[in-house]
């Protein structure tokens, strides 16, 4: 018997997609705990029209995740700390004071987000890469000023 998953069943099959398995086990097991239905004629059509409106969803996603990444990477954050000689901060800069420093420029991002390897202990301009979307990564400038 042919079936499309609802839900994804360990060691059968993936949510969305449709398989043959035993007519004992779909009528007896998937179908009565929701887990699969039917694959017929209708429901195919219907799994079709989902994939395609999950695809146009992404591709959405994927362009507005581009256009806020162009969005970041034209900011110049500026942060001040205070510091000793050679331009050395006393502490660090931390992803979360970028990510409030962006919060007051009216650009949301998780700190979480952003790939910082350590925190910023210098003066002066770095790169911070911050992740967007899994695909797109912005790169923002950000500069270190003396208190």
């Amino acid at each position: 018997m042919k079936v499309i998953f609802l839900e994804d069943v360990k060691g059968k099959g993936k949510k969305g997609e449709a398989k043959n398995v035993s007519e004992g086990y779909a009528r007896n097991y998937l179908l009565p705990n929701k887990l699969a239905v039917e694959a017929t004629k209708g429901n195919m059509k219907d799994l079709e029209a989902k994939k395609k409106s999950e695809e146009k969803k992404k591709e959405e996603e994927l362009e507005q995740a581009k256009a806020y990444k162009e969005e970041l990477e034209a900011l110049n954050v500026e942060i001040k700390a205070k510091s000793g000689e050679g331009g050395r901060l006393f502490g660090a800069i931390s992803t979360k004071q970028i990510a409030e420093t962006l919060a007051k420029m009216k650009k949301k991002v998780d700190k979480r987000k952003i790939m910082l390897d350590e925190p910023i202990r210098t003066m002066g301009y770095t790169n911070v890469p911050i992740k967007i979307h899994p695909e797109v990564v912005a790169t923002v400038k950000v500069h270190v000023v003396e208190e």
